[in-house]
Protein backbone atom coordinates (compact mmCIF):
# COMPACT_ATOMS: atom_id res chain seq x y z
CA UNK A 1 0.00 0.00 0.00
CA UNK A 2 1.34 3.43 -0.96
CA UNK A 3 -0.07 6.86 -0.12
CA UNK A 4 -0.40 9.30 -3.02
CA UNK A 5 -0.21 13.02 -2.25
CA UNK A 6 0.15 16.20 -4.27
CA UNK A 7 0.20 19.93 -3.57
CA UNK A 8 -2.12 20.29 -6.60
CA UNK A 9 -5.12 19.03 -4.63
CA UNK A 10 -6.37 20.03 -1.19
CA UNK A 11 -4.72 18.40 1.79
CA UNK A 12 -6.84 15.87 3.63
CA UNK A 13 -9.06 17.49 6.27
CA UNK A 14 -8.98 14.40 8.46
CA UNK A 15 -7.01 11.22 9.13
CA UNK A 16 -6.98 9.91 5.55
CA UNK A 17 -4.85 10.06 2.41
CA UNK A 18 -5.67 11.89 -0.81
CA UNK A 19 -5.32 8.49 -2.45
CA UNK A 20 -3.97 5.02 -1.79
CA UNK A 21 -2.36 2.80 -4.40
CA UNK A 22 -2.75 -0.92 -3.84
CA UNK A 23 -1.20 -2.95 -6.64
CA UNK A 24 -2.37 -1.49 -9.93
CA UNK A 25 -5.43 0.21 -8.38
CA UNK A 26 -5.61 3.77 -7.05
CA UNK A 27 -8.42 4.72 -4.67
CA UNK A 28 -8.93 8.49 -4.65
CA UNK A 29 -10.62 9.84 -1.52
CA UNK A 30 -13.67 12.04 -1.91
CA UNK A 31 -12.68 15.42 -3.25
CA UNK A 32 -14.63 18.53 -2.41
CA UNK A 33 -14.58 21.45 -4.83
CA UNK A 34 -11.80 23.18 -2.90
CA UNK A 35 -9.13 25.12 -4.77
CA UNK A 36 -5.77 23.99 -3.33
CA UNK A 37 -4.19 27.38 -4.07
CA UNK A 38 -6.33 29.19 -1.51
CA UNK A 39 -8.16 26.51 0.51
CA UNK A 40 -11.58 27.88 -0.45
CA UNK A 41 -14.43 26.40 -2.42
CA UNK A 42 -14.36 27.25 -6.11
CA UNK A 43 -16.64 30.23 -6.68
CA UNK A 44 -19.70 29.71 -8.85
CA UNK A 45 -21.82 27.13 -7.07
CA UNK A 46 -22.15 23.44 -7.77
CA UNK A 47 -20.86 23.68 -11.35
CA UNK A 48 -17.60 25.31 -10.27
CA UNK A 49 -17.21 22.95 -7.32
CA UNK A 50 -17.78 19.93 -9.57
CA UNK A 51 -15.15 21.15 -12.02
CA UNK A 52 -12.68 21.76 -9.16
CA UNK A 53 -13.41 18.38 -7.58
CA UNK A 54 -12.72 16.60 -10.86
CA UNK A 55 -9.59 18.71 -11.42
CA UNK A 56 -8.37 17.67 -7.96
CA UNK A 57 -8.96 14.01 -8.83
CA UNK A 58 -7.10 14.46 -12.11
CA UNK A 59 -4.14 16.05 -10.29
CA UNK A 60 -4.00 13.24 -7.73
CA UNK A 61 -4.07 10.64 -10.48
CA UNK A 62 -1.32 12.48 -12.35
CA UNK A 63 0.83 12.22 -9.21
CA UNK A 64 0.26 8.45 -9.38
CA UNK A 65 1.24 8.36 -13.07
CA UNK A 66 -2.37 7.91 -14.23
CA UNK A 67 -5.06 10.01 -15.90
CA UNK A 68 -8.83 10.24 -15.98
CA UNK A 69 -8.74 7.60 -18.74
CA UNK A 70 -7.72 5.09 -16.05
CA UNK A 71 -10.84 5.74 -13.93
CA UNK A 72 -13.16 2.74 -13.76
CA UNK A 73 -15.62 3.84 -11.02
CA UNK A 74 -16.83 7.20 -9.74
CA UNK A 75 -19.08 8.05 -6.82
CA UNK A 76 -20.76 11.47 -6.75
CA UNK A 77 -22.26 12.90 -3.56
CA UNK A 78 -24.58 15.88 -4.01
CA UNK A 79 -26.01 18.19 -1.39
CA UNK A 80 -28.90 18.81 -3.83
CA UNK A 81 -29.93 16.07 -6.28
CA UNK A 82 -31.41 18.79 -8.51
CA UNK A 83 -27.82 19.60 -9.51
CA UNK A 84 -27.44 16.16 -11.12
CA UNK A 85 -28.00 17.33 -14.73
CA UNK A 86 -25.62 20.28 -14.37
CA UNK A 87 -22.93 18.01 -12.93
CA UNK A 88 -23.34 15.66 -15.91
CA UNK A 89 -22.42 18.53 -18.23
CA UNK A 90 -19.19 19.20 -16.31
CA UNK A 91 -18.50 15.45 -16.03
CA UNK A 92 -18.44 15.11 -19.84
CA UNK A 93 -15.47 17.51 -19.96
CA UNK A 94 -13.36 15.07 -17.91
CA UNK A 95 -14.41 11.64 -19.21
CA UNK A 96 -15.01 10.06 -22.60
CA UNK A 97 -16.56 6.82 -23.78
CA UNK A 98 -16.40 4.26 -22.52
CA UNK A 99 -17.40 6.22 -19.42
CA UNK A 100 -16.53 4.84 -15.98
CA UNK A 101 -19.20 3.12 -13.93
CA UNK A 102 -20.82 5.64 -11.60
CA UNK A 103 -23.13 6.08 -8.63
CA UNK A 104 -24.69 9.36 -7.53
CA UNK A 105 -26.37 10.08 -4.23
CA UNK A 106 -28.07 12.99 -2.53
CA UNK A 107 -26.74 13.44 0.99
CA UNK A 108 -27.94 15.48 3.96
CA UNK A 109 -24.69 17.44 4.18
CA UNK A 110 -21.07 17.45 3.06
CA UNK A 111 -17.94 18.53 4.94
CA UNK A 112 -17.42 22.29 5.22
CA UNK A 113 -20.83 22.89 3.61
CA UNK A 114 -19.71 21.68 0.19
CA UNK A 115 -22.18 21.20 -2.62
CA UNK A 116 -20.49 18.15 -4.15
CA UNK A 117 -17.89 15.52 -3.31
CA UNK A 118 -16.52 13.04 -5.84
CA UNK A 119 -14.36 9.93 -5.31
CA UNK A 120 -12.81 7.69 -7.92
CA UNK A 121 -11.13 4.35 -8.46
CA UNK A 122 -8.54 4.05 -11.21
CA UNK A 123 -6.60 1.09 -12.57
CA UNK A 124 -3.30 1.24 -14.43
CA UNK A 125 -3.05 -0.52 -17.78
Amino acid sequence: MKAIATQNAPAAIGPYSQAIQAGNTVYVSGQLGIDPSNGNFAEGGTDAQARQSLTNISNILKEAGLSMKNVVKVTVLLADINDFAAVNEIYKDFFEAPFPARSAFAVAALPKGGKIEIEAIAVSD
